[in-house]
């Protein structure tokens, strides 16, 4: 389907008489844009680039005047309140204009369009994307059609118009589920929760208050699918069980779940589906949880459960997560660079017993100090980036061997060295830290890693190294 022309399938006067402002000209403003001018809407845009507001070409705001507009779609990323309100959503919001996200828009296209196509959620802090493309993975294996889009890939938006019967699976972020006003999931989940993003929602009980939000409007005959392998997990199950909604626990480990990994084997009641040894792209307790979810979310629309074994086991895996790009002999480089906290490396560190490890870049509140129980396992680190030398002194604490080495050009080829000399299986890049000191996303710095990891065993086939 991802062949499909997006701007012809739903009707181009589905909008027709509507008034849309759009700001941010990214990944999905743009998309947002263009998709609703196709269904008929007037659409003015702004960004605060010019570069970006000469490309689009499309009728400018005078952000001087008045929105005048239904709604404003606002991109995820540009704030409406903390940490401080973008001047056009202040507009907005004096306007008593409502702030969206494009998600918000595709459920309201599906609904006019008198469309029978259902809604698949998925947020957490951690696990977000594997599970949404695991979940469309294993739909696909049963025969059910799915596109996958919001906060991975493709803009919620501009995904293809699919036929009835047919799956929206999509990764909402905090930011987007903020801006959803009538946008109900057939089945949502919830993965886990620990702090980010505090800047943007004031506190923990704000961030976890946004994140809650892919439960509401669900009612009698939908499904909230919520692992309690963390505290705030237990919690919230327990605080919707009774509810109308159907409440479906996961878990990545054995115990009081309606799907659970038990013995290497993925579990619905007690009865194995899936073997995980047999699941390449899905190593770790981690991913077993996310393969709990999405495999309950997938028996929830319809999937059966050799579909659901057969998906798991050809699940291809994502960039940037738990990725394998190059093999030297024995040493295998990882590319985990969308591990932009300390929670996020912890599941790649407690895959591996002996690891050289890269780590750094600009830091999130706390460091690495949580990730003090994987130290034993790293036989020595190099720290890259703005805040390399900050995570310095908790290894030297725990007498961890480590250099700091400003770049990637400068890690990788060290870390191999120290890979042969202590006999290290694994060059695992899972920086614990965002990367906008030294690339425009942890894609560029994944991509980075695995060319020079390549690099290296081009020039070992050829006798080099």
């Amino acid at each position: 389907m991802s062949g499909e022309d997006p701007m012809s399938d739903f009707p181009p006067t589905l909008f027709a008489g509507e008034r849309f402002a759009v700001v941010g000209l990214g990944r999905a403003g743009l998309a947002a844009a263009r998709r609703l001018a196709a269904m008929g809407a007037a659409i003015r845009v702004w960004d605060d680039r010019a570069e970006a507001r000469a490309a689009a070409g499309l009728p400018l705001l005078d952000p001087a005047a008045r929105l005048a507009a239904d709604a404003l779609i606002l991109s995820p990323g540009i704030p409406h309140a903390l940490p401080a309100p973008h001047p056009l959503a202040l507009r907005a919001q004096a306007e008593g204009v409502p702030i969206l996200t494009d998600a918000e828009m595709l459920f309201r296209a599906v609904l006019r369009s008198g469309a029978r196509i259902r809604f698949a959620g998925i947020t957490g802090t951690n696990g977000k994307s594997t599970t949404t493309a695991l979940l469309a993975h294993i739909l696909a294996e049963a025969g059910i059609p799915a596109a996958a889009g919001g906060n991975l890939g493709r803009a919620a938006i501009d995904l293809p118009k699919l036929p009835d019967g047919g799956v929206y699976v999509l990764e909402m972020s905090s930011y987007m589920l903020e801006r959803i006003a009538t946008l109900r999931f057939d089945v949502a989940a919830m993965l886990n929760l620990t702090p980010d993003h505090l800047d943007r929602h004031g506190d923990m009980a704000g961030y976890a208050a946004a994140k809650r939000a892919i439960f509401a409007r669900q009612g009698q005959g939908d499904c909230a699918v919520v692992a309690i392998d963390d505290a705030h997990g237990r919690a919230l199950a327990d605080a919707m069980a009774g509810g109308p909604t159907r409440l479906v626990r996961v878990s990545g480990q054995a115990g009081a779940a309606a799907w659970t990994a038990e013995a290497g084997f993925l579990c619905r009641d007690g009865a194995r589906i899936a073997d995980l040894a047999a699941a390449p792209a899905l190593p770790g307790a981690h991913n077993a949880q996310n393969a709990a979810a999405a495999a309950a979310m997938a028996a929830f629309l319809g999937a059966g459960e050799a579909a659901i074994a057969r998906g798991i086991a050809s699940y291809p895996g994502l960039p940037h997560r738990q990725q394998r790009v190059a093999q030297i002999g024995a040493i295998a480089f990882i590319n985990d660079s969308k591990a932009t906290n300390a929670d996020a490396a912890a599941p790649a560190l407690s895959c591996y017993d002996r690891v050289i490890w890269i780590a750094g870049g600009v830091a999130k509140a706390g460091g690495i100090a949580s990730l003090a129980p994987f130290f034993p396992r790293i036989a020595e680190a190099f720290l890259i980036g703005r805040d390399g030398p900050d995570f310095a002194a908790p290894l030297a604490a725990a007498g961890v061997a480590h250099r700091i080495v400003p770049t990637l050009e400068e890690a990788v080829p060290a870390a191999f060295e120290a890979a042969v000399r202590q006999g290290a299986e694994v060059v695992l890049l899972s920086p614990a830290a965002a990367s906008f000191d030294q690339f425009t996303g942890f894609e560029a710095r994944g991509e980075r890693f695995a060319a020079l990891a390549g690099a290296l065993a081009a020039a070992s086939a050829a006798g080099g190294v």
